[in-house]
């Protein structure tokens, strides 16, 4: 890929961006690092593909980038993902005075088919994927998937200084874990009793081996650190494979049961939201074909 050309904008308008470069920077700050990745990805192929300043781009390059990722043969989705982080990067440009027009504003995504039935995991696969994994952090790892609805990074990053117990259930301890989640936001998710139970156990295992202080990662690599998104995506495909399903399971597919099974379960439609970290209830209600406090994750069947 080539690299970035500097380009001055050529607009006499007050701007907060010095060219091209420094507006890009700009409209990447605050994104978690693996959305900064794929955008930064998805806006270096368009300009590497129109060659032209960002000042200069007009509606018909847009349309000529449509066109081209079509060409390509690339999905639906993917073809959507990428002329919306353009049309972002168009937008913040023109609302910082970087850009005299927003000519990302006058192109139409293109239509995505909704599959999310398809990625949903019957509650009897996901106990089985539970069920079959013997290594004691794995089989944690894959329990807090389903019973938090965490997303990769933010179990890829849990330490246990964010884990609390909360009081007794049945007789019972039980706890919560404090998740950061896009854009540095925190949210806490009460845990059932079989849950915190194995938390406690694999932190009483990691601490016989020097590890478990507040600082050190929940999930650990061989060489101490936290497991990568690529460790974590292995675990659960592996896991996924070994309880026969032969779909390309993600973490996210345990997210997605989480939200399913638990509405499924009585959970209200706004505590799933809470629990998820969704910005707004109708991206929650994506998965209120099931039937329509505390946390979500209580309604599980771990």
């Amino acid at each position: 890929m080539q690299s970035l050309s500097i380009h001055t904008a050529a607009t006499p308008r007050a701007s907060q961006a010095d060219d091209d470069l420094h507006l890009i920077s700009l409209w990447l700050h605050g994104k978690s690092l693996h959305s900064q990745t794929a955008y930064r990805q998805d806006v270096d192929q368009f300009i590497d593909h129109v060659d032209l300043p960002l000042s200069h781009v007009r509606l018909q390059h847009l349309w000529q980038w449509a066109d081209h990722l079509r060409a390509r043969g690339l999905a639906p989705n993917s073809q959507a993902r990428k002329l919306a982080a353009v049309k972002s990067l168009f937008s913040f440009g023109h609302r910082i005075g970087y850009l005299a027009f927003n000519v990302g504003a006058a192109v139409t995504l293109p239509s995505v088919p909704d599959r999310l039935n398809e990625r949903i995991l019957p509650e009897l696969a996901v106990q089985r994927i539970l069920e079959l994994e013997k290594n004691s952090r794995n089989a944690v790892l894959l329990r807090l998937f389903y019973a938090s609805g965490a997303r990769v990074s933010e179990l890829a990053r849990l330490y246990w200084g964010a884990l609390m117990e909360r009081g007794t259930e049945n007789g019972q301890p039980v706890g919560q874990v404090t998740l950061l989640g896009k854009g540095q936001k925190t949210r806490a998710v009460l845990l059932s009793s079989p849950t915190w139970l194995a938390l406690l156990a694999l932190h009483e295992e990691e601490t016989e081996k020097g590890y478990g202080a507040r600082n050190d990662a929940v999930f650990r690599s061989r060489k101490g650190g936290p497991l990568s998104r690529q460790q974590l995506w292995r675990i659960v495909r592996k896991a996924a494979r070994r309880a026969g399903l032969d779909q390309a399971v993600s973490p996210h597919w345990l997210r997605h049961a989480h939200a399913s099974h638990a509405l499924d379960g009585g959970a209200p439609v706004h505590l799933v939201k809470e629990t998820l970290g969704h910005k707004s209830l109708s991206t929650t209600s994506k998965y209120a074909h099931a039937k329509p406090s505390d946390s979500s994750a209580r309604y599980l069947k771990v």
